[in-house]
């Protein structure tokens, strides 16, 4: 019988007879534990294990078995040798009999970590951390660490009473979990560790730990590391900071959720929203760390951790936002995969609620709520929709031009336009101030997305589903909204930066000096301009003479005005562009709609300071000399013409404009004549220059002042009325008249259609009555003309439909409905009527 497998019997007491492997674990510990490790025991115990692994399991087994029975009677010397015994066996041997030892092992560390001294839990926690570091060959199927995952986030929580005992332990702790990270992430079998019940303990404990970090501006740099101390590793915030850094970037794909999800409940737990450093700290750290593939799982969360706090106080939803904004600035520089479109969904659904909550926090203040809790709760929601334009703006312009027409089209989508459908924003329930609210705060987004644009094709970059709405909203009644469209417009059609040396309205000594950049018109902008110019020079002419027309609104128009010149002018739209600036003088001298002396003379300084820049552009000598020639007269005999005094403070406004001194004002006869010549279509400038106003924008002008007076409402209608009947009298008048058809063609027929002498002049006196007519007529009469107008189209219309739809006659018989009865009347063959194609 081999003695070393009797390990029971009458031999078994007698030391000779003991089995090896124990005489020589015996043989490592000395008498006094002061002396330490037998070095050159242990060497002889680690020879024998390694010439028999088969005996490691043993080995390892009663090692436990002492080390258990020391622990229970405090010999805490001898748990030190035993501790240490082990890692040096652990490290030395590396075979397949080693995972019984590991068992063993593990359950000497539990041990250690469950007794309540400091020291033996430091001990057992860092004979984990040797055991994690070791690469086994083959992967365990049956060990689980949830009772290490546990105990070490315990220790992360540790309030022991002295100071510098707690930091041990916490230190200790985070190693731990340290080890039990690498020992796991990486073992396809122990994906267990990802699940719910080990990330809710897991995360936590490193969270608040780094709580206590001085440095939370550091924290969140991706490559700068936060060391608090001397020594970083024995700080339990750098160490957890660490810690937590290597698990997200360890994260797989399916993993991210649950990685995620206890970061934010921790921070709602312990009210880290408000105020939010930390938080914005934390998800630095987790964007930074994570691979950018997986960006968009980490926005998806807080994506849906804002929606479940959506009745929370202002300040949480703020801090969230603010947190969604470090998250997406970080994101935008790589993949944001497929949530880009439900990232603005989700803020435009959030900011419309703050809306609500602010308009209806409004009302109620005004009811029975103090007058100081009222407005602080307003302008805590005012602090909501800040940040959430902010990150609407920033995400935006951060994407790719590609992705950022489509955000711009996006959000365009969702601002309230009166006149269309709206089908994202009930603007009857917001109200008119919630409208506003919202328009203005989308425009200003808007304004930021588009900030840096930059698009190779004008009809790329301003679409019909874009620039419709956003022309509806420029011509409102508000200055503030005027002048958002007119920035989204500078950001979209400016590529060449030149704005920043056209700011502030004024006469341009010297254009040259600036510098301008542009290029050659391509034909897709000439294109452009030949189909939505009208559109662009209707917006300018009608924004200004609206009559709350500011300062900074004739600042905008000038810009536009300036960089539709450089950016998209050809000789054809040069043309135009003078037409328009002498429509805008001559409606400015007409003051048909009553409007301001301070807009009469803003207009008039407006082509001023165009037609300077536009005569210095085009370098036509005689063209500048002109322009130079009233500019100094109005410096002289009317300074208030002038940018440089109207827009001044307390400037002096005349009572009238003296419309018969001819020289201060811009005459198109000697325009025309200065540009007479190859290269320009000067004849086109004696064509005076009309609008063209569409029906939406009627209907939009005159559902916004439904609340004006009847006299403001009477002129609006004016306009839409025009305008339909306009349309009318084209489509009647291009149906052809039977009477017309019939006339007999005569050499006086000819005649007459050879002469055109005076057909001009007849059109135009057409023209002027039809105009007059509209203008001057009251309001019923042309609603019944024009309802009479589209009778009669709608009667031939019927007649047409009528003779192209009805059946021909067929032998089977028609059917006939007399009395209530239906009969049915055969007719015979021989007296149909057939085609004579058809008859053989």
């Amino acid at each position: 019988m081999d003695p070393e497998n009797n390990e029971s019997g009458v031999c078994g007491c007698c030391g000779p007879l003991r089995p090896r492997y124990k005489r020589l674990v015996d043989n490592i510990f000395p008498e006094d534990p002061k002396d330490g490790l037998s070095k050159s025991d242990m060497e002889k115990l680690t020879f024998y294990a390694v010439s028999a692994p088969e005996k490691l399991d043993r080995i390892g087994a009663y090692l436990a078995e002492r080390l258990s029975r020391d622990v229970v009677r405090h010999r805490y010397g001898y748990v030190v040798i035993a501790m240490e015994a082990l890692d040096q066996l652990l490290m030395a041997c590396h075979s397949q009999s080693i995972k019984p030892f590991v068992e063993s092992f593990l359950h000497m560390v539990a041990k250690l970590l469950e007794s309540r001294e400091p020291d033996l839990q430091v001990l057992g926690t860092n004979s984990f951390v040797k055991f994690a570091n070791i690469e086994e060959d083959t992967p365990s199927y049956h060990r689980r660490y949830d009772f290490f995952v546990s105990q070490f986030s315990a220790m992360c929580h540790s309030t022991h009473e002295d100071t510098e005992t707690r930091t041990r332990i916490r230190v200790a702790g985070i190693k731990g979990l340290q080890g039990v990270v690498r020992k796991t992430v990486n073992d396809e079998l122990q994906a267990i560790i990802w699940e719910p019940q080990h990330m809710d303990k897991l995360i936590p404990s490193m969270l608040f730990n780094m709580q206590d970090s001085e440095d939370l501006d550091r924290a969140g740099h991706p490559s700068t590391p936060s060391v608090a101390g001397q020594d970083g590793e024995e700080n339990p915030a750098a160490l957890a900071e660490s810690c937590f850094r290597e698990l997200l970037g360890r994260a797989a794909y399916g993993n991210m959720n649950n990685a995620v999800r206890p970061v934010l409940v921790h921070l709602d737990n312990h009210n880290l929203w408000d105020p939010n450093e930390f938080a914005v700290s934390c998800f630095r750290i987790i964007m930074y760390s994570i691979q950018a593939q997986h960006s968009h799982h980490v926005i998806q969360q807080v994506l849906n951790h804002l929606d479940t706090h959506n009745k929370n106080t202002p300040r949480v939803r703020a801090g969230i936002v603010q947190v969604l904004l470090e998250t997406v600035a970080i994101a935008a520089k790589g993949s944001v995969g497929p949530t880009v479109l439900e990232v603005f969904n989700t803020l435009l659904k959030h900011l419309r609620m703050s809306v609500d909550f602010e308009l209806g926090e409004s009302s109620r203040r005004n009811s029975n709520i103090s007058v100081s809790s009222g407005r602080g709760k307003e302008s805590e929601e005012r602090i909501v929709q800040n940040a959430i334009i902010q990150t609407i703006g920033f995400f935006g312009g951060n994407l790719p031009d590609y992705q950022r027409a489509e955000v711009m089209m996006f959000i365009m989508g969702k601002v309230p336009v009166y006149g269309t459908p709206c089908h994202t924003l009930d603007t009857v329930k917001i109200g008119h101030q919630g409208t506003k609210r919202i328009q203005t705060m989308l425009l200003s987004s808007l304004i930021m997305v588009t900030s840096g644009f930059k698009s190779k094709s004008m009809a790329a970059a301003l679409p019909p589903p874009f620039l419709d709405p956003l022309f509806s909203i420029s011509l409102m009644e508000d200055s503030e909204l005027r002048q958002l469209v007119l920035e989204i417009l500078h950001n979209i059609i400016d590529r060449h930066d030149n704005r920043a040396k056209l700011r502030g309205i004024r006469i341009i000594p010297n254009v040259a000096a600036l510098k301008i950049k542009r290029e050659k018109i391509s034909k897709q902008d000439v294109a452009f301009m030949k189909k939505h110019g009208q559109q662009l020079y209707r917006h300018i002419y009608l924004g200004s003479k609206e009559e709350d027309n500011v300062h900074k609104n004739f600042e905008l128009l000038f810009t536009t005005l300036a960089i539709l010149t450089i950016e998209l002018a050809n000789e054809e739209v040069v043309i135009d562009l003078i037409r328009l600036a002498i429509a805008l003088q001559d409606m400015a001298l007409a003051n048909e709609e009553n409007m301001p002396m301070f807009i009469r003379c803003g207009i008039m300084a407006l082509v001023a300071a165009y037609l300077n820049f536009l005569s210095q552009m085009i370098a036509n000598p005689p063209f500048c000399q002109h322009i130079s020639k009233v500019i100094e007269l109005r410096n002289l005999d009317a300074p208030y013409l002038l940018p440089e005094h109207i827009f001044r403070d307390k400037c002096p406004i005349p009572e009238s404009l003296d419309k018969e001194d001819r020289l201060l004002y811009f005459q198109t006869a000697d325009m025309t004549e200065c540009l007479a010549g190859p290269g320009y279509n000067a004849e086109r400038l004696s064509i005076p220059y009309v609008p063209q106003v569409t029906v939406l924008y009627t209907v939009g002008k005159i559902l916004h002042r439904c609340k004006q007076t009847s006299r403001d409402r009477l002129t609006r209608r004016k306009s839409f009325v025009d305008t339909i009947s306009l349309q009318v009298d084209i489509m009647s008048n291009s149906l052809p008249d039977k009477s017309q058809l019939a006339e007999e063609i005569t050499f006086e027929t000819l005649k007459k259609a050879i002469d055109t002498t005076g057909l001009e002049e007849q059109e135009r006196e057409k023209r002027r009555q039809v105009m007059e007519k509209f203008q001057k007529a009251p309001f019923e009469e042309i609603a019944a003309h024009c309802e009479s107008k589209a009778n009669m189209l709608h009667d031939r219309l019927a007649q047409i439909f009528e003779l192209t739809i009805r059946p021909p006659p067929s032998p089977s018989g028609v059917v006939s409905i007399s009395a209530g009865h239906t009969q049915h009347q055969s007719v015979p063959v021989y007296e149909m009527k057939f085609p004579d194609l058809c008859v053989y």
